[in-house]
């Protein structure tokens, strides 16, 4: 993608300001009655289309002891008088969620790589196209391991991804550094250098200036770090920490999209202490304290966790962070962050702890 291809209003961001709307939200799912919202979507644009889908969510609190349920369903959307419309709802044959999505424009195709909780389609490379207006899935490929939570992005015919959850020779999912190219024309994956920090999970990670830059995500600990893999080089090297006005900025669980050939745009993250602080207690707290803990920690307002709103832009042609203002809507969590013409939408994601929203909301460009 060139320069000249991105949206003038979004590269120019950083000199106007967003406003932002509410556009809807999404259907229930088939066999409910409500769409609780979702985190971990497959998400993607066809031309002027929207493709969102599969993802988690808890039908039941959690607090209550309600399970987390993966989805099947599949929405084809557009805009239709400053709304996002549903045009076609349909489920594939088993759920996904937190698997990796790419849009690969020339072929006008979504690639879903991973991301299921079934065994037998947790290494699935699934494509999704359009035919005559009409939804279409096939899998066309295997992985040769399970992933989820990582990134992935798509260069020159291939797909670069990994820094996720990945299958261990025990066939467990577990956090990892490795990072692996796939050729969608000939199937082919090559395993690459590793990713010089430690092994983790929720990740983002854009391809700028010729560079794959990669930041934050957590394992027990959280991360603010980031590494840029150069294609020619082919290998890692260091980029700025995600820090503003001397704040570490966690971005686990943030979503990310390219604004320019040097810039994208970043929303979400949860709250760099408190995440860390609930990870402790959460696994160190025993009896009646650990009931106690959770009773606090899960039956907060959204506010009171402190995830991040701010609307951040990374530069990486002098490798620096900025945040220009907040959005106005509840921060979330493993979101859809989308960018179409010259708009962005942000798509469910999850507000608090176990409780996600099924609001869509859309940003535009407007002069001060």
């Amino acid at each position: 993608m060139t320069g000249s291809s991105f949206s003038q209003a979004l590269s120019k961001v950083e000199t106007n300001k967003l406003l932002w709307e509410y556009v809807g939200s999404l259907p229930a799912q088939k066999g409910y009655e409500k769409n609780a919202g979702l985190a971990g979507l497959l998400q993607g644009t066809i031309g002027e289309y929207i493709v969102v889908g599969g993802g988690a969510n808890f039908p039941d609190v959690l607090e209550k002891g309600g399970k987390k349920v993966t989805h099947r369903d599949i929405y084809l959307l557009k805009e239709v008088k400053g709304k996002l419309e549903t045009l076609e709802q349909i489920q594939l044959a088993y759920p996904i969620g937190y698997g990796l999505s790419v849009s690969v424009k020339e072929e006008n195709a979504i690639y879903y790589l991973g991301g299921s909780p079934e065994k037998e389609h947790s290494r699935d490379i699934l494509k999704i196209t359009l035919e005559k207006g009409k939804l279409k899935t096939k899998i066309v490929g295997q992985l040769p391991l399970s992933v989820e939570n990582g990134v992935a992005q798509y260069k020159d015919g291939k797909i670069y991804y990994g820094v996720g959850k990945l299958e261990n020779p025990e066939g467990k999912n577990v956090n990892s550094n490795k990072f692996f190219s796939y050729d969608i024309k000939t199937g082919k994956v090559e395993e690459l250098a590793d990713f010089p920090g430690e092994a983790r999970q929720q990740t983002i990670g854009q391809i700028l200036n010729n560079k794959f830059y990669v930041f934050s995500g957590g394992s027990n600990v959280s991360y603010i770090d980031g590494y840029a893999y150069d294609f020619k080089t082919k290998s890692w090297e260091k980029a700025a920490d995600v820090i503003i006005d001397k704040k570490e900025i966690l971005l686990l669980g943030a979503n990310s999209i390219k604004i320019a050939e040097d810039k994208m745009l970043v929303l979400g993250g949860f709250n760099y202490k408190l995440w860390n602080d609930a990870n402790h207690y959460l696994s160190t707290l025993k009896d009646e304290a650990l009931q106690e803990y959770k009773k606090e920690y899960f039956g907060a307002e959204p506010s009171w966790y402190g995830w991040n709103r701010k609307i951040l832009i990374y530069n990486a042609s002098n490798n620096t962070w900025k945040a220009l203002g907040e959005v106005p809507f509840d921060a979330s969590c493993g979101a859809a962050l989308l960018k179409l013409k010259d708009n962005i939408y942000s798509i469910n994601g999850e507000i608090k702890p176990g409780v996600r929203t099924e609001r869509m909301f859309k940003g535009t460009v407007v002069s001060y």
